[in-house]
């Protein structure tokens, strides 16, 4: 019987801590408390209409050149191409409406927010085709979280930095995907298909691969993400060790 009870144990204790990671909005500026359906999400943002952690003003400001979300300008130099905007746009929908991050939220002390993510593994495929669409555009910055000129109340190039192509700013898809963000994503040599990394867009709207990935991780990471399961653990440990 004791066995029995050590193993419905460990199932729930499991079970809690991938609920934990699962389906939940970030402590961000702009995301919802909890995720839920936005019928009306624009553009590359409806994918994530079924349930999601951003409003419909919010995918609609996503499409924008500079938005009132982060007052964040991508025509830093000059005007960015199109191939390379639309990257940006369902990036900016993937971090503003994805309710399957959990995995990879992390607590900051920032003021426009409290949580972001770190080392989200992103698909080859989305790494590169990103970095190839921008390949002929120019920026200034390799880190675009920090060091920029705010003064005039949208970012700018700070002093001594020049606007360079792409491509010698970042030499290779990888240390752009890794830097861009300050590591919110990894670079990884997983394809699509593999169940083992995220993706920052659907045609179809159908997210339940990035569902598949997040669910694989949060079960990898859950109990080590989630302080409150460490009592529950300790109790299974003892019992284990009173069984033997």
């Amino acid at each position: 019987m004791l066995p029995h009870l050590i193993l419905l144990t460990a199932v729930s204790l499991l079970s809690a801590a991938k609920d934990n990671l699962m389906d939940q909005c970030m402590d961000g500026k702009h995301h919802k408390t909890d995720p839920g359906p936005e019928d009306n999400l624009h553009g590359y943002c409806s994918p994530w209409k079924q349930k999601s952690c951003c409003s419909a003003n919010t995918s609609h400001a996503a499409h924008q050149d500079q938005s009132y979300l982060y007052n964040f300008n991508w025509e830093h130099c000059g005007s960015m191409s199109d191939q390379c905007k639309t990257h940006f746009m369902q990036d900016t929908c993937f971090y503003e409406c994805s309710p399957n991050l959990g995995p990879w939220i992390v607590a900051v002390d920032q003021s426009w927010r409290k949580q972001r993510i770190v080392d989200l593994p992103l698909c080859k495929e989305d790494c590169e085709s990103w970095y190839n669409d921008c390949s002929d555009d120019f920026t200034c910055m390799e880190n675009w979280h920090t060091g920029w000129n705010w003064t005039s109340g949208i970012n700018k190039c700070a002093l001594g930095k020049t606007c360079r192509k792409w491509t010698d700013v970042f030499p290779s898809a990888k240390d752009f995907c890794e830097k861009v963000w300050s590591n919110s994503y990894k670079y990884t040599d997983y394809p699509k298909d593999s169940g083992r990394c995220m993706q920052l867009w659907f045609p179809n709207d159908d997210v339940t691969p990035n569902v598949k990935v997040a669910q694989y991780y949060a079960n990898l990471k859950g109990s080590a993400h989630n302080p409150r399961l460490w009592p529950g653990l300790l109790l299974l440990s003892l019992l284990v060790m009173w069984t033997v």
